[in-house]
């Protein structure tokens, strides 16, 4: 049985120690990271948060499994939004993973010492189960950075597209200038759908030019989108002026039997700009 309250005890009592232990041991020539900070708040937090993860890591000799990540988990999820191990490589992070539990091997062999009774038996359960909390706190660690990481880089997405997609306000209020740059691929052009109906009823506008020659190529689920945002337009009193066409983008636009009947084109925005 794996659970023991005085080897709990024990090594609750060497957690301080741990800690400063393990901080005067750290390599902190690292190029990038927290391990390598000189700045004192910044060191002062990063012991306060390892000796909190030694005073519930311990637990895992006096609570079941079940129990004891459920009480561990919010330390997980606390250092992993840290900015300061944000910022630090994570592959840093693991190796200081596996040097604290080389500390534990090394309390339990002196915890085994102390006490004659602790068989090579018990011994063995014990550095198992050292063995698996880790394991399973880097793999619950490293699921928390992708997480944020992932959040963060469809936050960032986000803005570019709505960025990239800014209906601008020309001389009169009414009129407005969309740019398009770059590679549209079906989810941008989904949003510049969304976002470019929703700003032209906001601003009221009347009429509003498209640029598209800053667009390479786009395919045909694209340009069927940029007719239905066209379409859509006209429902709500928009009137859309084309300009910057490319002869790919027109060729697949005619392949899809789009029509441009009823859409104002120009070969470039200056000549759009003089419609009236």
């Amino acid at each position: 049985m794996h659970r023991n309250k005085t080897l709990h005890s024990f090594l609750l009592s060497k957690a301080r120690q741990l800690t400063e232990e393990w901080y005067a041991s750290l390599d902190k020539s690292d190029p990038t990271g927290v391990y390598s900070s000189t700045n004192p708040a910044i060191i002062e937090n990063l012991k306060a948060q390892n000796f909190e993860f030694h005073l519930h890591l311990c637990e895992i000799f006096i609570l079941e499994k079940q129990a004891f990540f459920k009480k561990f988990q919010p330390w997980v999820e606390k250092v992993a939004k840290d900015p300061e191990h944000q910022s630090t490589p994570i592959h840093f992070i693991l190796r200081e993973f596996m040097r604290t539990r080389e500390q534990y091997f090394g309390f339990l062999e002196e915890f085994a010492t102390l006490h004659s009774d602790v068989t090579s038996d018990q011994l063995k359960t014990w550095e198992r189960l050292i063995t698996q909390t880790f394991d399973e706190t880097i793999l619950r660690f490293a699921e928390e950075t992708h997480n944020m990481a992932s959040s963060k880089l469809e936050a960032q997405q986000e803005m570019i597209n709505e960025l990239s997609s800014p209906v601008i306000s020309l001389k009169d209020h009414y009129t407005a200038l969309l740019p398009l740059v770059g590679d549209i691929d079906t989810a941008r052009a989904k949003m510049i759908l969304e976002k470019t109906l929703e700003q032209c009823s906001k601003m009221r506008v009347t009429r509003l030019y498209i640029d598209l020659s800053g667009v390479i190529i786009i395919d045909t689920m694209v340009a069927h989108q940029l007719f239905q945002l066209i379409d859509a337009l006209r429902l709500i009193g928009v009137e859309t002026i084309l300009s910057g066409i490319r002869a790919e983008i027109a060729q697949t636009a005619v392949q899809l039997g789009l029509s441009f009947d009823k859409v104002i084109t120009k070969a470039s925005l200056s000549q759009a700009l003089t419609v009236e």
